[in-house]
């Protein structure tokens, strides 16, 4: 409550809550837009869309986070989402495929370069660290809440409307969020000390390459992309076709994977103070390659069930949140302070980089070579990055046990950093 005492960071912060909001129920419209114009072939059209939105916060995020200090913080946030509304407002009136991935392009740019801006902003307004700590888990909650709600709430409004006007009420969420961020104060970035804009870019990477602890999280990044590819891909496709489901039906089965998430996430805390990370996180990347070899095998047998598929779907839920939730605090954990932004922009761009490899995988394979061979590759992965978090991480890596992230800042002191960041 002391940190949302903060009035600019209160300002911010419901910025990007109706901003993700915004992106998720985009992303949901999205798929029945592509089912509305593909077909059969929509799951090709969503996961070629998707790799665009990949190699767009790829490619942008790095860039952003290096030349940020020389921009207008608070106009630039401010168009990016004028941006994002004017491009989801264009999204209902498509009419070819390729319009699709034109629109869906500028929309991913302008928000791959919102996210690290909003990031690079909180330091500068949450001034303390414990406060900054909980600044940052905050935004990891809200990323969570996001992946439950934005399902569910497109499920409740597909009952009474078509999901052209998903469109209509994210762009005016845009909107919102733009305002929220006008009557912030938010200041300019002080000048970097670092030598060039590729330095800053570079710096995040160099310390995951360098740092035991953070190489495994790169590993585990694969696998929660390899997972969650089947359920943000193949959802329309396979309830659709498979499951005779309507639009709702496949709103609801996205929710019933965020339901997953959002459990495992609300449980994770009070497990985080007595086991440590590496051992969650591993965990985790267990379930998930588990649940994609169940996926493979109901694919194989023929159309699965309901119950059968929304299983499934939770329990990949469920897995995500177990690698994705503590990752921040492995994060703060592994650098100084000061490195702390860096780290975060490596790991945005990292992770979404293995979303750029298996989008491609579950949408062209699933559509050309049918679910059973894509899932398959996508388990395979599954299995591969597990077992490579496994041995690149090592149980005793010369730091100490994360815990879950509140505890985490009070167990590693400001001084202690800068050691931590060396150990490996």
């Amino acid at each position: 409550m002391r940190l949302f005492a903060l009035r600019d960071y209160r300002l911010l912060f419901g910025a990007q809550v109706i901003a993700l909001f915004g992106t998720g129920l985009t992303t949901v419209a999205l798929g029945l837009l592509a089912y509305d114009l593909a077909g059969p072939r929509a799951g090709l059209v969503l996961g070629t869309a998707l790799t665009v939105k990949m190699a767009m916060y790829v490619v942008i995020a790095p860039l952003t986070a290096a030349y940020i200090d020389r921009l207008p913080r608070r106009a630039f946030l401010v168009l990016l989402d004028v941006i994002r509304a004017l491009v989801v407002l264009a999204l209902p009136l498509v009419s070819e495929v390729w319009h699709i991935y034109v629109l869906i392009g500028l929309l991913q740019a302008a928000s791959a370069a919102f996210t690290p801006t909003f990031q690079a902003v909180i330091p500068d307004i949450v001034t303390d660290e414990s406060d900054y700590t909980r600044a940052l888990s905050a935004s990891q909650v809200a990323s969570t809440m996001e992946s439950l709600l934005s399902p569910v709430l497109a499920a409740v409004a597909l009952t009474f409307m078509g999901f052209d006007r998903l469109f209509l009420g994210t762009s005016a969420g845009f909107l919102a969020s733009g305002l929220l961020v006008l009557a912030a104060r938010v200041p300019n970035a002080r000048p970097s000390t670092r030598a060039g804009a590729w330095d800053k870019a570079a710096s995040g990477l160099r310390t995951f390459l360098t740092t035991p602890r953070l190489r495994g999280v790169m590993a585990l990044n694969l696998v929660v992309a390899a997972a969650g590819s089947i359920v943000v891909v193949s959802t329309v496709n396979y309830v659709r076709d498979e499951l005779g489901g309507s639009q709702s039906g496949v709103a609801w089965m996205l929710a019933a994977s965020g339901t997953g998430t959002l459990v495992a996430a609300l449980a994770l805390p009070r497990v985080l103070d007595r086991i440590a990370a590496r051992s969650v996180m591993l965990t985790g990347a267990a379930v998930l390659a588990v649940a994609t070899s169940a996926a493979v095998a109901v694919s194989a047998a023929g159309p699965g069930t309901w119950a059968g598929t929304a299983l499934i779907w939770t329990v990949i839920g469920i897995g995500m949140a177990l690698v994705i939730t503590p990752t921040g605090a492995v994060l703060r954990a592994s650098v100084a302070r000061s490195a702390i932004p860096e780290a975060f922009a490596a790991q945005f761009s990292l992770s979404h980089l293995a979303w750029l490899i298996t989008y491609p995988i579950a949408g062209r394979l699933g559509t050309g070579a049918g679910f059973t061979l894509a899932w398959s590759v996508l388990a395979v992965l599954a299995a591969a990055g597990a077992t490579a978090a496994l041995l690149l991480w090592p149980r005793h890596d010369g730091r100490e046990t994360v815990t879950s992230p509140v505890t985490a800042a009070r167990h590693v002191p400001t001084t202690d950093r800068s050691t931590l960041s060396r150990a490996a």
